[in-house]
């Protein structure tokens, strides 16, 4: 089953292409990059365009953060919680890595 605005796309794309609006593109006649997975291409590029990382990157930041934060903190009680902070941290980050 076509997409019900099938035809008003394909007018569009008809007249973009009479009026030369695909003429000159940058990397026009060069091949296409190769795609290892071409099923989730456009959810993978999407995701990298948004910065979107896998969870044990994200993950590795947020306990850089809470690092120099615990550096930077002299105060026993906010220390006290940054390091239970991370060792929560540590532990999500150790599973990730063991989930791969």
């Amino acid at each position: 089953m076509d997409h019900p605005l099938i035809d008003l796309i394909n007018a569009r794309i008809a007249k973009a292409e009479a009026e030369g609006a695909f003429e000159n593109l940058p990397g026009a006649g060069k091949p296409l990059p190769d795609c290892d997975d071409p099923e989730n291409a456009v959810l993978n590029r999407i995701l990298k365009d948004n910065g979107a990382v896998p969870q044990a990157v994200a993950l590795s930041r947020q306990l850089s953060a809470l690092r120099e934060e615990l550096r930077e903190t002299s105060d026993r009680d906010a220390r006290r919680r940054l390091i239970q902070d991370m060792s929560l941290l540590e532990a999500r980050l150790e599973i990730e890595r063991k989930s791969r």
